[in-house]
């Protein structure tokens, strides 16, 4: 079993930062991809960022330019940079590992945007 646990979300104003976490334990993979997606009220759950395990990443068109994803290897610990935050980034981020074979996901940490 993998357990994904998240932090580091919170009340946050409209142009401010935040920086999420997310520590993997647990019979990991030998090779996956570690990312983030949302989910805001109404909305699917959508790919915010992933991080490959050649260290390659992919980010929403949405969130260019302003969040960046990194990975500790030694921690399997996965981070979400988050600055120039807008209200419509208000959502639940749902912290995801994939391979193969398996999927798993965490439970989620509220990131709300708001004056």
């Amino acid at each position: 079993q993998v357990q994904l646990v998240e932090s580091g979300g919170g009340l946050v104003q409209p142009g401010g930062s935040l920086r999420l976490s997310c520590a993997a334990a647990g019979s990991l993979p030998s090779i996956y991809t570690m990312g983030w997606y949302r989910q805001a009220p109404g909305n699917e759950r959508e790919l915010v960022a992933r991080i490959f395990s050649d260290g390659s990443t992919n980010l929403a068109d949405s969130v260019k330019g302003r969040f960046t994803i990194s990975r500790d290897r030694a921690k399997n610990t996965v981070y979400l940079q988050m600055k120039s935050l807008k209200p419509e980034d208000t959502a639940v981020y749902y912290c995801h590992i994939g391979s193969l074979s398996s999927t798993y996901w965490g439970r989620g940490t509220q990131v709300t945007v708001s004056a």
